[in-house]
């Protein structure tokens, strides 16, 4: 492979540990259950992610942390996707660290992504890394409907775009297109998605997956989908998708 050609596309991911993933999700779920849950999210974005080297020029990657749990993605992402440990204080350091780190390896563009969204379009993945393709500077932006963004792609670590921003705060878009426009970046804005993180959005995900994921586009997430099965099989829908119970 030679980087300069391809375009890399990181999944922010924690090492998947009981009690320290998907805690905003307990309950309805277990500690044991989020994680587990946390594992199908990654197993599904990464297998997205891995289906676009087929067709586009790209290559899939964990950003992690803590340092020295690599091990917690074995056997969980395929096999050639890289891992890049996280780098910073903050959320916005370790996006922009990240960028950094990627460019300087050779890659024309980077894409970011949260590991939290596992029915993301591939059609999704697919206009972000054609957007960084094209020629000119910019920033490509997945708004989520939470005011944050899923996904920042960029072809240069535009440190600006990370300053000043209140992280895990309904303003973090509106920021982030305002340090760009402060420093005359052109903003493309992906379609609207969602991330799962609390009791209202992992009840969404399973209307999505069981009624709906076909008429939106939706990447079918066989591993979240099965999981979740699972769990109906088990005891019914109440706990974990209550509009499927009533």
């Amino acid at each position: 492979m030679e980087s300069k050609r391809v375009c890399a596309l990181g999944l922010m991911a924690k090492a998947p540990f009981a009690g320290e993933v998907k805690t905003r999700l307990v309950p309805p779920l277990t500690p044991a259950e989020a994680a587990a849950l946390n594992v199908c999210f990654l197993r599904d974005m990464a297998a997205n992610i891995n289906s676009l080297s087929q067709t586009e020029a790209s290559t899939g990657l964990v950003v992690y942390t803590p340092a020295g749990s690599e091990s917690a993605f074995d056997g969980v992402v395929p096999e050639g996707f890289k891992l890049l440990a996280q780098r910073g204080a903050h959320l916005g350091e370790r996006l922009c660290n990240a960028t950094e780190d990627l460019l300087k390896q050779g890659y024309y563009g980077v894409c970011l992504i949260n590991s939290d969204s596992p029915t993301l379009p591939t059609s999704v993945l697919i206009r972000a890394i054609q957007s960084l393709a094209t020629d000119g500077d910019r920033v490509v932006l997945g708004a989520a409907e939470d005011g944050g963004y899923y996904l920042i792609g960029l072809k240069h670590a535009h440190r600006n775009l990370f300053n000043e921003i209140a992280w895990s705060t309904s303003d973090v878009l509106a920021r982030t297109k305002q340090r760009a426009a402060e420093i005359e970046l052109p903003v493309e804005l992906l379609p609207t998605w969602y991330d799962v993180d609390d009791a209202e959005t992992l009840n969404r995900l399973c209307q999505e997956l069981f009624f709906t994921s076909s008429v939106r586009g939706a990447y079918p997430a066989p591993h979240t989908r099965a999981f979740l099965e699972s769990i109906i099989k088990r005891e019914g829908p109440q706990r974990i998708c209550p509009d499927l119970a009533s």
